[in-house]
């Protein structure tokens, strides 16, 4: 059995994620990254601009907008991100399947009304780009009363019952999200393209291709499914075992060709970047001092890190005033002049995406995690 270091996984998980060497378009970065997180529009804007040598955030927007070689949708544990339009019919085979929780009782919606709003969702969306308000008055009149009970608890309010399921129904393929009108939200149909049959196991091996060696659990964690559909998913793919640092894990089966050399460079990464979302073990990745600094009670994504070497080794952050970008980063170690000149770099490199003037600061981040 293959016995694996930590700096070789780590030095093949970033070149397969872009962050050594990419090519194509904005579509190619997302597809390697089984999807940027795009709660945080300009987050995702950086992740995948930052892989991609001379793109800007016009680029991504005009990939997602106008080109529509993106989509906007939800994804992974029903979170917002970017998946290339190209594999969305592989996305909804494979995240259709997973298990939907049970909603607390007094909020619960049955089998027949659930299948009633996401019904009512795409034929609403046909054709048209709605916003929340203009959807919601259409599901509500399409299904009954009901649906618009105001239970379900939000942001210091109630929205109606319906909403609860409004990830599932992106997840069976009924609406992505539509350009923005003004700073409103809208919603539309998803674009049409052949049916896909892939299901759970064409999402285990884009992801162990990316992020693997892997565990089913881990697999699990990362889509938002149980251990059992994790388990199921991994015996629909042919595999090999191997060991991590000790543990067990799985590579696809002849899937164990590695770097020459361990992970170099220095590298910023915005809030929710899929790099830190999916890399595990994450005592590996944020090993010593990050795991208390750059975790958020063991949640990754909540900070922007600073990767030195493929390891987790401080925290940044950005504000913007007009053009002046201001970028704070929090290093956990000492860090050589040449790897000070390769931050610098990367700082150039964030305000070339979002079209401003960078300043670097070294010193403390004050900002507290993102929710």
């Amino acid at each position: 059995m293959i016995e694996l270091s930590w700096p070789q996984v780590s030095a093949r998980r970033l070149a397969r994620a872009g962050l050594i060497t990419a090519g194509g378009g904005p579509e190619e970065a997302v597809a390697a990254m089984c999807g940027a997180h795009a709660q945080v529009m300009s987050a995702a804007e950086l992740s995948v601009g930052l892989r991609l040598g001379g793109v800007t955030r016009v680029h991504v927007r005009e990939a997602l907008w106008k080109e529509r070689g993106l989509v906007k949708t939800y994804g992974p544990r029903g979170t917002v991100h970017l998946l290339p339009a190209r594999d969305l019919p592989s996305w909804v085979s494979a995240l259709s399947t997973l298990p939907v929780k049970p909603a607390p009782a007094y909020m619960r919606m049955t089998d027949e009304q659930t299948g009633q709003v996401i019904a009512a969702i795409g034929e609403a969306l046909q054709g048209a780009e709605l916003t929340m308000d203009e959807l919601s008055e259409a599901v509500v009149a399409a299904t009954g009363p009901w649906a618009g009970d105001l239970v379900m608890p939000a942001f210091q309010t109630h929205w109606p019952r319906w909403r609860q399921v409004m990830h599932l129904a992106a997840h069976r393929g009924a609406f992505v999200f539509g350009p923005g009108r003004g700073r409103k939200v809208t919603y539309t149909a998803a674009p049409d393209a052949p049916p896909a049959t892939g299901g759970p196991a064409w999402l285990a091996r884009s992801y162990l291709w990316a992020y693997g060696p892997a565990t089913p659990a881990e697999f699990g964690q990362w889509a938002g499914g149980t251990t059992g559909w994790a388990n199921e998913a991994f015996k629909q793919v042919e595999l090999e075992e191997v060991r991590l640092e000790g543990r067990r894990a799985w590579v696809l089966a002849g899937d164990t060709e590695l770097p020459a050399e361990p992970p170099r460079g220095v590298r910023l990464l915005p809030y929710f970047d899929a790099y830190v979302v999916a890399g595990r073990p994450r005592e590996l990745l944020y090993a010593g001092a990050a795991a208390q600094r750059a975790l958020n009670g063991g949640q990754a994504g909540n900070f922007p890190v600073l990767l030195v070497d493929g390891d987790v080794a401080g925290v940044w952050h950005q504000r913007r005033a007009g053009s002046r970008i201001d970028v704070t980063v929090e290093p956990l170690r000492d860090l050589t002049a040449a790897q000070l000149g390769e931050l610098q770099e990367q700082v150039l490199r964030v305000g070339e995406v979002l079209e401003g003037r960078p300043r670097l600061t070294i010193g403390p981040v004050t900002v507290g995690a993102h929710a």
